[in-house]
């Protein structure tokens, strides 16, 4: 297990180009060359053939300026202090701030710097303010698409999008415990889960939430489930609902016949499906019974709910 994670801690992401501090940062890439020309606020290397990348060290500086830049602190009086004394005003920048942009930059920051009290501290901070209806549209919601594209360009490592993943599903599972004991028994079941081997689970993790908050019964049967493993719920007498989320799997060519399949076991029931995700959009949704219903997102599926 310490071989596993030391492999871990290895594989994680030192190196930037400037189009990933931009990405990350959100300031342009002339902007950050001109702060390192004229303020030598950056230190980046060369390879071997002459192209500048930044280290992990360089990209936690970066932001911890761009935080204190949004908090009316000048680049020129930033430029003069310490790396200590960038890191301790942005912690406390970061811990006094108020909503949304300022917060999402925070949460960015601890997700990078594996900065688990920070994350906490900001979000117990927003909660003094907001509902976590509010938290989880507001700011989480534009916080993973955020991740999203940085995913895309390559910015991200798996054990950044686990360690923050991981503590948002604990702030809703914790939501959802403290709403389970207003359920009140109900003719229909949400049983929720997710397709074999897929493991994006938070949207998921929050329609459980909502449908709670709602007054819902809900199984949540979580991530990677094969089919078969519903044949109890077929068989009850009982309305059941199922909901599935699709992030990643099915394959694309693989989805057609995997709901034909669903299709073929609701038949003779009297229990519905509900699939949630951008994977939808490769269905021709007029093939399937009014039994199957089809939502590009859990935030639309909430409009309808």
């Amino acid at each position: 297990m310490l071989n596993n994670k030391l492999e871990t801690l290895n594989n994680i992401k030192q190196d930037f180009t400037i189009k990933d501090l931009e990405n990350i940062s959100g300031i342009k890439a002339h902007t950050i060359r001109i702060w390192e020309k004229r303020y030598n606020l950056l230190e980046p290397q060369r390879t071997d053939t002459n192209i500048r990348y930044y280290s992990h060290q360089n990209l936690q500086k970066l932001l911890n300026v761009v935080l204190l830049t949004k908090n009316k602190y000048k680049i020129s009086k930033i430029a003069i202090m310490s790396e200590e004394e960038i890191l301790q005003h942005s912690r406390e920048v970061a811990f006094s701030m108020a909503i949304n942009d300022e917060a999402i930059n925070a949460f960015k920051l601890a997700m990078l710097q594996f900065d688990k009290v920070l994350f906490n501290t900001t979000y117990d901070k927003l909660l003094h303010q907001k509902s976590f209806r509010e938290i989880f549209r507001d700011v989480f919601i534009p916080f993973l698409n955020h991740i999203g594209l940085l995913w895309q360009t390559d910015t991200l490592l798996p054990a950044h999008e686990h360690f923050i993943s991981n503590l948002i599903a604990q702030k809703i599972h914790i939501s959802t415990e403290s709403l389970q004991y207003g359920i009140k028994p109900s003719e229909k079941t949400y049983v929720l889960f997710l397709p074999e081997n897929e493991i994006h689970e938070l949207g998921l993790l929050y329609l459980n939430y909502e449908l709670v908050l709602r007054g819902h019964h809900t199984i949540y049967l979580g991530q990677s489930l094969p089919l078969d493993n519903l044949n109890y719920f077929f068989k009850s007498n009982k309305e059941v609902c199922f909901i599935t989320s699709l992030t990643i799997m099915p394959f694309d060519d693989k989805i057609e016949a995997y709901f034909d399949e669903i299709k073929s076991i609701l038949e003779n029931t009297n229990h519905q499906m509900i699939a949630v995700g951008r994977k939808t959009n490769l269905l021709n949704t007029a093939n399937f019974s009014s039994k199957i219903t089809f939502h590009a997102s859990v935030s639309d599926l909430l409009k309808v709910l």
